[in-house]
């Protein structure tokens, strides 16, 4: 699939999980986007999956806490001065399970635009809105990139005979990781000023024409949010 459909499709997604109010329809559709996150390599998948069970497994167990909501209580809870008694109900498990799973499609939503997608397709089929789309290509690219520059520091740690464990030894490595951030960022705009960015005449990359799977994708979009705004 190419790369405009691709992002297309999984914004549809992403926005039929907040529309939907089923908790089995978007417990379905954070399925949908497991499966291209899965495809991608493991060391890469690894954070980005790991942020978003951890992330929406603590909507998950706070949203009853938080709320006082329903009529059906499974267990009393504690009283606390200023939020009172912290009753779960039947009623705040299903809307945290909803708002969990909201966040989980949405996370996995972005793993899948940041792991899967073409940028460079994708940037360059956005000739109404380049400036923007470069900005967002550049964002989605900073987390990969950071990772694979931590992952050489620790190889070529290893290789002195130096260790890497724990989080206080992985911390040191944050002032390297923004060095040569900083250095990246002014060898991309020497680059790109060397190349003639923003100046008239500008050359595109050849773009391939859309399959049928791409037209299918396009279309079925607005068909999702549509069937997730009825259900």
């Amino acid at each position: 699939m190419s790369a405009v459909p691709a992002a297309v499709l999984l914004a549809a997604l992403a926005f039929a999980a907040l529309v939907a109010d089923d908790v089995w329809v978007v417990a379905a559709i954070a399925l949908v986007l497991l499966v291209p996150c899965l495809r991608a390599p493991r060391r890469r998948r690894r954070l980005y999956l790991i942020g978003v069970a951890v992330s929406s497994g603590m909507v998950l167990l706070l949203w009853p806490w938080l709320q006082s909501t329903g009529s059906h209580p499974l267990f009393p809870g504690p009283i606390v001065p200023v939020l009172g008694e912290l009753t779960v109900t039947r009623e705040e498990l299903e809307l945290g399970a909803v708002y969990a799973l909201r966040f989980a499609a949405v996370g996995l939503a972005s793993a899948a635009y940041a792991l899967v997608l073409d940028h460079d397709r994708l940037l360059g089929a956005a000739s109404w809105a380049r400036r923007s789309a470069l900005a967002v290509a550049l964002a989605t690219r900073l987390v990969p990139t950071l990772e694979r520059d931590a992952a050489g520091l620790v190889e070529a740690l290893r290789g002195r005979g130096l260790a890497v464990e724990g989080a206080r030894a992985r911390a040191k490595l944050l002032s390297p990781l923004l060095a040569g951030s900083l250095e990246r960022s002014l060898n991309l705009a020497e680059s790109m000023e060397a190349r003639g960015f923003g100046r008239p005449g500008r050359t595109r990359m050849p773009v391939a024409p859309w399959s049928r799977l791409d037209k299918l994708a396009v279309a079925s979009a607005p068909l999702l949010v549509g069937a997730a705004l009825w259900l």
